[in-house]
């Protein structure tokens, strides 16, 4: 059994409900983001980072992105999924995300976006993903 870290920001609500759920199916907790630092990467299997989009289809740039920025050389080959909601766009940020992420080294096994407040496939679907990244 994988211990994962379910670490989120959220500004609404909607992105820390994604990240309980991740947490649920993984059988753990979830981590706000300021709970957090590089130096807990080691002492976890696997990772889900949630953030939502912020300004023009960005991460929030004060007190996600610096502690995701410092994770990121932390990781290695261990699977990391990113999640979060957006109100308006079309998700590009996740895609934005997920490129950067990967160009990084990040190992980026699923990416999950809801619009708005997740719905019951999405949080039945991130239920899923925690159970596969707790395997």
């Amino acid at each position: 059994m994988s211990k994962v870290a379910v670490v989120f920001w959220s500004q609404s609500g909607n992105t820390q409900s994604m990240a309980e759920a991740v947490a649920e199916g993984a059988g753990t907790d979830a981590i706000e983001v300021s709970s957090f630092s590089a130096a807990d990467v080691a002492n976890y299997d696997a990772f889900a980072f949630g953030c939502p989009a912020m300004g023009a289809e960005e991460l929030e740039s004060d007190e996600f992105e610096p502690i995701w920025d410092a994770c990121i050389p932390e990781f290695g080959d261990k699977p990391v999924a990113l999640f979060g909601s957006y109100g308006w766009g079309d998700g590009e940020w996740m895609e934005t995300w997920k490129s950067e992420a990967e160009d990084a080294g990040v190992k980026v096994v699923s990416t999950t976006i809801c619009n708005d407040a997740p719905d019951d496939d999405v949080l039945a679907q991130l239920k899923s993903l925690g159970e596969e990244l707790a395997q």
